[in-house]
Parts: structure tokens; C-alpha cells; sequence
């Protein structure tokens, strides 16, 4: 099994890897699609495109901007070329448009307003994040259209692919690696056996795709990126779009800290950090999934905390986000991601479990401690449910980063203290996360149907 850091961690905006990247990066594609058709086929005079959301990505798609997603992807915008852009600014202007041209000067009618419909219908059996786009004539019949998913993370597939996806990537088989542990059973006797580490394994599957140059960059680019943004959310100021009013926290916390350090504990540093990101997450800017964008923050604020309290080095960045992509791989193979499938504990929880086994292995431990921090990490988020408040990615989202950041370094400095062996197997906690996940309702499940959603009492 296969799945490269650098897919696992990638750079675009807020607020939500499955209801805003994935939508863009699907209706992108459709309009990719439909420059095809138009300039091979024979077609009438009306055309018409239609966007039709369903499941989670209707019920949570406003709060979450499925909408502007859509909207930008139609227009060909990816979200890592929008990551340092005026996005509000181009999403105000292009909402305003009702038609667009092809390249061959086709006109297309596409009104945002009225063409992406947010069906709360069933779902679609195959995944609870639907979306059908459709080229329509003037009579409404359908020339052309795709169903796509967005399966956890930022990534999408077609209906035609959701059967062959076991996990929410397409993942390469094992014979594409000299490494190729498929769960952490398997990674821990490789690495005795061949006397590798963590990092020097997965390093080692990577190099086999990609110079040992290429991969450097490009960790270094998401490491960039995160302290961009964590850097950004600590001087920030103001409320949140959306409605719910929240105001922004993390730069009043960082200046207390700051002004008055011998009073500063390092949960209180982890959650400064942790919420300067997910803040930034909600306002729609740039931010980096790890493993998605409403865990976003607890992995950069444990590689922060790490760098600027404990002094490690750029290598060992680049050795804890290898260590962290493993143990997400594995997280992603045998369960899921995304909290429209299982819950928040796919989500924080795996983004916690990857920090434990960061922090773990930047600090010395063993692959059997590795995957011990990656357990007890993920075994304390089992059962956390998603259910934002109004839709948006700010309640309890923000601060759940910072308190998976500090489990994550609580879980890696108990590991530590012990020589790794224990009672409940990191493969096993995989297996339990997507049991209750599979049993948990769709009310908790990123719906805002159930839970802290509907526990608001208005005054």
C-alpha cells in the first residue's frame, strides 16, 4: 500500500477539504469535460450547466461554501492556485456572472444562484458526499453529465471510480514499493527486520516515485505553508464570515503568552497555535489538510511548538511529516478521513494519532512506540462525532484542534515512557473507528442534524 505524503498533505483554502476542495476540484473537472464535448460534438444553440449537491455536501454545503467552490471550479480556479488569493473579491465577481464562454466561444448559462441546488434528499448510496453536474439543452435534456464524490481530504472521484476506491484515495498496490505495509503490524516487523525506521521507510517508498530533491521540496513547501498560515492566524483580529459572530481568539491568547511567558504552560501554547489555524480555515484562506481541513491545525502546531520551543531541525520536520503521511496512509487504507463517513474521530482523531507518531519519532522512539502515540492518540477520539454549529467549520472545530494537539503530545510523551508494548494494537483502534463510524447516525456525521447543531438556544 501506497499513499504519498505529499497527497496526503496538500495546499488550498478554507474551510473544508469534502465540501469546499473537492467541489472545486470536481467542478473543474466537469468544465474540463464539457470543453471537450462541446468542441467535438454537435450542439444546440441553448446550453445550460446544473450543479446538484446532495447528502452532506447539501445539508452542510453553505456554511461549509460548497457553493463558492462550485462557482470557482466552473470557472477553471483549482484551490492551490488560489491559496494566495483575494478569493472573496474573485467569488463576489463571478457570482455575479451568469453565463461563461468556451474556449471555442460557445456561450454556457450558469447562474450560481439558481443552477447549484442543494438537494436534502437520501443521499447516493455509494458515499454521502454527492454531486451530479449536468450539461442541459434548451428543452432540459441532459447532454452531458458526471457524478462525482468527494471521498475525505480534498480528493474526488467519479462514479465510474467510487467501487474501485477502498479508501478515500486511489491507492497504488503493494507491489509499487520496496516497503509496502498495508497495516501497523506489517510496518512494525519491516522495520525490525530491515532495521528502518519509520521515516527511513516511508522516505524510501517515496524516492522510488520521486528524487530524493523533489520530495525535500515539497515537504519544505508544506511545511512553508502551514507556518504561513499558523503565522497569519496569530495575528489576526476580528470575527469569522458566516453568521455565527465568533470572534477570533488566538491572537489575544499568542499576546497574553507572549507578554507574560513564565505563565504559559505548553497546552496553552499547542492551542494558540492549533486555533490561529483552523481560524484561518474559516475565513476561507489558505491552509494545508492534515489530513483535512477541519483537523487542519493540530499537526502545524506540534511541528511549531516543536520548532520554536524545542529547537528541532528542518530535517526533522521533513522526518515527522513522513512519519505522520504513514501513519495517515494507514488511517485512510483501513478506515477513513472524512467526517462525513465517520465523524469528527476520522478526522481530529487521525490528525492527533498522526501527531503522536510525529512527535514520537522526532524525539527518538521506536516504531513500537511510534505506533503505540499513534493508538493512544486515536483511541481517546473514538466516538467524537461532527456536528458543527450552523453548518460552519468554527464550533467546536477551532478549539477541538487545540485539544487534539495536546493529546498528541500527551499520547507521544506516554509512549515514550514505556518500551511500546500494550494491550490495544493501533491497527485495532483503525478497525474500531470505522465500526462506530459505520454505526454512528448520519446525524452526527457532518449533517448539523444532531448534536451541539441543534443544541443552540436562541435568546
Amino acid at each position: 500500500m501506497f499513499i504519498s505524503t505529499l497527497d496526503l498533505f496538500k495546499i488550498g483554502i478554507g474551510p473544508s477539504s469534502s465540501h469546499t476542495m473537492g467541489p472545486m476540484v470536481a467542478a473543474k473537472n466537469f468544465r474540463d469535460r464539457l470543453e471537450n464535448f462541446v468542441s467535438h460534438n454537435a450542439i444546440p444553440e441553448f446550453l445550460q450547466v446544473r450543479c446538484t449537491l446532495r447528502g452532506s455536501l447539501a445539508f452542510t454545503g453553505k456554511g461549509h461554501a460548497t457553493d463558492r467552490a462550485v462557482t470557482l471550479g466552473m470557472h477553471r480556479h483549482t484551490p492551490i492556485a488560489l491559496a494566495k488569493e483575494d478569493v472573496n473579491t474573485l467569488f463576489q465577481q463571478l457570482w455575479q456572472q451568469t453565463s461563461f464562454y468556451t474556449d471555442n466561444h460557445t456561450l454556457i448559462h450558469f447562474n450560481p444562484a439558481d443552477d447549484i441546488i442543494f438537494d436534502r434528499g437520501d443521499p447516493l448510496p455509494e458515499h454521502p458526499n454527492g454531486m451530479i453536474c449536468q450539461l442541459l439543452d434548451g428543452t432540459g435534456k441532459t447532454l452531458l453529465s458526471e457524478t462525482y464524490f468527494s471521498i475525505g481530504g480534498g480528493f474526488i472521484s467519479t462514479i465510474a471510480e467510487i467501487d474501485q476506491i477502498i479508501a478515500p484515495l486511489k491507492i497504488e498496490p503493494v507491489q509499487s514499493c520496496g516497503f509496502p505495509f498495508e497495516n501497523a503490524n506489517q510496518m512494525m516487523k519491516m522495520s525490525i527486520d530491515s532495521q528502518s525506521s519509520v521515516s527511513a521507510m516511508k522516505r524510501s517508498n517515496e524516492q522510488e516515485r520521486m528524487s530524493e530533491s523533489e520530495l525535500n521540496r515539497g515537504l519544505d513547501a508544506i511545511w512553508n505553508a502551514m507556518r504561513t498560515c499558523l503565522e497569519k492566524g496569530l495575528t489576526a483580529e476580528g470575527r469569522l464570515p458566516g453568521g455565527l459572530n465568533i470572534k477570533r481568539r488566538a491572537n489575544a491568547l499568542y499576546q497574553q503568552l507572549t507578554n507574560q511567558p513564565d505563565k504559559a504552560n505548553m497546552n496553552d501554547w499547542l492551542c494558540a497555535y492549533a486555533m490561529a489555524v483552523n481560524e484561518e480555515n474559516a475565513a476561507g484562506h489558505m491552509v494545508v489538510t492534515a489530513p483535512t481541513n477541519g483537523a487542519a491545525g493540530v499537526i502545524p502546531a506540534v511541528i511549531y511548538y516543536l520548532v520554536k520551543h524545542e529547537n528541532i531541525s528542518s530535517e526533522q520536520v521533513r522526518d515527522f511529516l513522513l512519519v505522520a503521511g504513514a501513519i495517515g496512509g494507514l488511517i485512510k487504507h483501513n478506515s477513513s478521513i472524512s467526517g462525513a463517513e465517520v465523524g469528527c474521530q476520522g478526522e481530529v482523531g487521525s490528525a492527533s494519532a498522526m501527531a503522536a507518531a510525529g512527535v514520537c519519532a522526532v524525539k527518538g522512539g521506536t516504531t513500537e512506540q511510534i505506533e503505540n502515540a499513534a493508538e493512544i492518540a486515536l483511541e481517546h477520539h473514538l466516538g467524537m462525532t461532527c456536528d458543527p454549529v450552523g453548518s460552519l467549520v468554527q464550533v467546536p472545530c477551532i478549539e477541538r484542534n487545540g485539544f487534539g494537539a495536546i493529546k498528541a503530545y500527551t499520547a507521544a510523551s506516554l509512549a515514550l515512557r514505556g518500551d511500546g508494548q500494550h494491550f490495544m494494537s493501533l491497527d485495532n483502534c483503525i478497525n474500531a473507528m470505522k465500526q462506530t463510524g459505520l454505526e454512528m447516525s448520519t446525524k452526527y456525521k457532518e449533517t448539523s442534524l444532531g448534536g451541539l447543531a441543534v443544541s443552540i438556544t436562541e435568546c
